[in-house]
């Protein structure tokens, strides 16, 4: 018999989550203080790639990345399926380009180490770099172009999983404004919303991304996860393919989409918990992109948006049990990525709630890392 799972926050990963532990035939209530999706999820480019977000090394983190990435095909199917509603998954492949020759053996220090991980980079330029994206300015030197990364139209994504959470008899419960966690000495989840109605079951999830530091005292556990604002513009491209690949540079992004749009991305500030797009924000992007892409000087973007990124204090996610109190588990801090990591996410969550160890090793996104002492 499946247990109760409370999922706190309707977001791409309490969303994920949540169907996650429905088709392990959990019972399953998602409680959202908004509308689901109304922040960072929905307002993503949607980038399935931890070869070009992660040029670093293959850290603990990549490999979360790595495993989300690989557990994508099935994941996706399956939502399109359950939901009977479709959202654009393209693999057009990436470059990440660079404009001095100096910094071609930065491109050949990453790919060497990523090809250990299955990918098939390659370093292009000259006319091979333009055959491949003929419409990149000439400025451009050289890029590592990984065929294998992947885009997803986020706010598709983001719809379809809610109605396959809806179809897997999952109930969302939304536009409840806060929700207090109550710690319960039965060890069981508890949560009550702002009109009082409470609601128990026998795990929570907290998956309210930029919120969760809020729930610092009735954790008892340090919680640094700060709202970033990240803003993005969207431009209609003047033809069909003249941007052939998700494109990244020093200074950001850009993604073609199905619809004939070209994502710009992202400027980003500390705001609060202000969503408002500001000229300043935006100008940011407009001063580089046409860099990488002449064309774009002459074109104002068509559409401007904001959303709000949940960071920590190290970047890396919150993910795990809580050791003081069980049946409380987190899922929280995903930054910018979020829509890639959210099948390992729901997976990973799932399997602790199962008492399964999970595909991927969680030790270095333990909840405790942070607190050295009770939070009064």
């Amino acid at each position: 018999m499946g247990k109760h799972i409370l999922i706190l926050g309707g977001g791409v990963i309490g969303l994920s989550t949540a169907f996650a532990c429905a088709q392990r035939g959990h019972r399953v209530t998602v409680l959202e203080q908004g509308r689901c999706g109304g922040q960072a999820s929905g307002a993503a480019a949607g980038m399935l790639a931890p070869f070009s977000e992660n040029g670093e090394g293959p850290d603990d983190f990549f490999r979360l990345c790595l495993a989300s990435l690989q557990l994508y095909p099935a994941w996706q199917q399956t939502v399109k399926e359950v939901s009977g509603r479709t959202f654009e998954y393209s693999h057009t492949g990436s470059l990440n380009v660079v404009y001095h020759e100096s910094d071609r053996l930065a491109l050949a220090g990453r790919a060497a180490w990523q090809e250990r991980f299955g990918a098939q980079p390659q370093i292009v330029e000259g006319a091979d770099l333009h055959r491949l994206e003929p419409a990149l300015s000439p400025a451009v030197h050289a890029a590592l172009y990984h065929p294998d990364e992947s885009h997803i139209y986020a706010p598709d994504y983001v719809l379809a999983l809610e109605e396959a959470c809806r179809k897997s008899g999952v109930q969302i419960v939304d536009h409840l404004g806060s929700v207090r966690v109550i710690a319960s000495p039965d060890h069981r989840a508890c949560a009550v919303d702002k009109k009082g109605v409470t609601y128990e079951g026998d795990c929570l999830v907290v998956c309210n991304g930029a919120w969760a530091g809020e729930l610092q005292e009735a954790l008892g556990l340090q919680i640094p996860v700060y709202p970033i604002r990240g803003q993005i513009c969207a431009y209609e491209l003047p033809a069909p393919g003249s941007v052939r690949h998700m494109v990244f540079g020093s200074q950001g992004y850009v993604v073609p989409k199905a619809n004939g749009t070209l994502v710009c991305g992202a400027s980003e500030d500390v705001a609060g918990f202000d969503t408002a797009v500001t000229e300043r924000g935006i100008q940011r992007l407009l001063n580089w992109n046409h860099r990488l892409y002449p064309f774009l000087e002459e074109l104002e973007p068509y559409h401007r948006w904001a959303g709000l990124r949940p960071a920590t204090q190290d970047g890396y996610p919150l993910l795990g049990r809580l050791s003081q109190q069980p049946a409380i588990l987190m899922a929280a801090g995903h930054y910018r990525n979020g829509i890639l990591l959210s099948p390992v996410t729901g997976q990973a969550v799932a399997d602790l709630i199962d008492d399964r160890t999970p595909q991927v090793s969680l030790a270095r996104f333990a909840l405790e890392r942070f607190t050295r002492q009770p939070v009064r």
